[in-house]
């Protein structure tokens, strides 16, 4: 690599967190770039360049630009971390994108919505995404049982997705006690070469 990748980023989102997760435990050159969502950057034309959607991460490799954190998942798997972060094998594969769809999907509507209600004030439904929730968190419980990883018997990029938000789901007023499995997955990934946290809000500090 001639010249470390450009990160763009928001430290607080959970989505920009899994691509900083992935360069770190891949040791990837970097260049962090925080994106002023709070200012609206990210909606100005310079960064709508670079996502038309408005939205971070984003990362810029070479002549290469990406968004989606999913999308920047893979590319950074298949570029620079060979079979064991994304298996070629088509059963291995699936596995893997069982829970990315999962990251996209109850992940998404569930610890990163009660996160968005709870901690930034959004006007978002919080008992349905409190529902769903409780709901993902049972199933991953019930997965986790006697599995230490998602999808493999090693980290995947399917763990890197789905732990963030997860990890944070306290912010959203979810206690984790009752999940043994989950907690000790969430272990698992921490204790993993390179990891880095996602900082916990000031507003979770402050309440």
């Amino acid at each position: 690599m001639s010249t470390p990748i450009r990160f763009y980023s928001f430290p607080l989102s959970g989505h920009a967190h899994r691509v900083k997760l992935m360069l770190s435990l891949l040791d990837l050159p970097h260049e962090v770039i925080d994106v002023d969502l709070p200012g609206g950057q990210h909606k100005q034309p310079p960064f709508l360049a670079l996502n038309p959607r408005g939205q971070v991460p984003v990362i810029v490799d070479g002549d290469v630009v990406l968004y989606d954190s999913t999308a920047i998942l893979v590319y950074l798997a298949r570029r620079y971390g060979g079979e064991q972060w994304l298996p070629s094998d088509a059963v291995a594969a699936a596995r893997v994108q069982q829970f990315l769809s999962l990251a996209s999907g109850e992940i998404f509507e569930g610890p990163n919505r009660v996160r968005l209600a709870k901690l930034f004030k959004r006007e978002l439904d919080y008992g349905l995404a409190l529902d769903k929730t409780l709901g993902l968190l049972a199933l991953l419980e019930t997965h986790l049982d006697g599995r230490s990883f998602l999808a493999a018997d090693h980290a995947t990029i399917a763990d890197v997705a789905c732990y963030g938000y997860i990890a944070h789901v306290q912010e959203g007023g979810v206690a984790l006690a009752p999940y043994a499995h989950v907690r000790a997955w969430l272990a698992r990934v921490e204790a993993l070469p390179g990891f880095v946290a996602m900082p916990v809000s000031p507003h979770a500090l402050a309440a």
